[in-house]
């Protein structure tokens, strides 16, 4: 099976790497002497703590294994300087037509999204609806409460 390319920009990136960096060094071994302070207590067979320390010991590597694997089939994206179409990596400011609401987003790869600070993933409805696109354009985008109307006011 293929791996899907995971889309970053540079910052995103160098904050995995940071994550991963951790993981390996700083919870592997916490995770390492939890496991040793279980064993030490005895009788694995119905010890609870060494249960929970495996179990602890499993996410943990398959969380670094989920993040080398991005990292790994990442592509770094840079957004065009001056470029008028919206790309991953493009910084948009639109308008709610209806409510007359002005927002600005930075359009990212899924695994960036942080809707909490204005970093909408390219497969979200709106980012989606957006990619293409440029300033003056108005889009059309379908969500829950239904179809809602966005004006692009700028593109950087």
């Amino acid at each position: 099976m293929a791996n899907k390319k995971t889309m970053l920009t540079q910052e995103g990136y160098d904050k995995l790497v940071e994550k991963l960096d951790y993981l390996k060094s700083v919870r592997r071994i916490e995770v390492s002497e939890r496991l040793k302070a279980a064993i030490a207590l005895g009788d694995l067979s119905e010890n609870s703590e060494y249960d929970d320390a495996k179990n602890e010991q499993g996410r943990l590597e398959s969380e670094i294994s989920e993040l080398e694997a991005k990292l790994r089939n990442s592509d770094i994206i840079q957004a065009a300087v001056g470029a008028d179409k919206i790309v991953i990596g493009s910084t948009v400011t639109i308008r709610d037509v209806e409510l007359d609401e002005v927002e600005t987003y930075m359009i990212v790869g899924s695994t960036e999204a942080d809707p909490d600070n204005n970093k909408i993933s390219d497969e979200s409805p709106l980012g989606a609806a957006l990619l293409g696109k440029g300033t003056g354009v108005t889009v059309q985008v379908h969500a829950p409460a239904g179809i809602i109307d966005f004006e692009i006011l700028d593109v950087k």
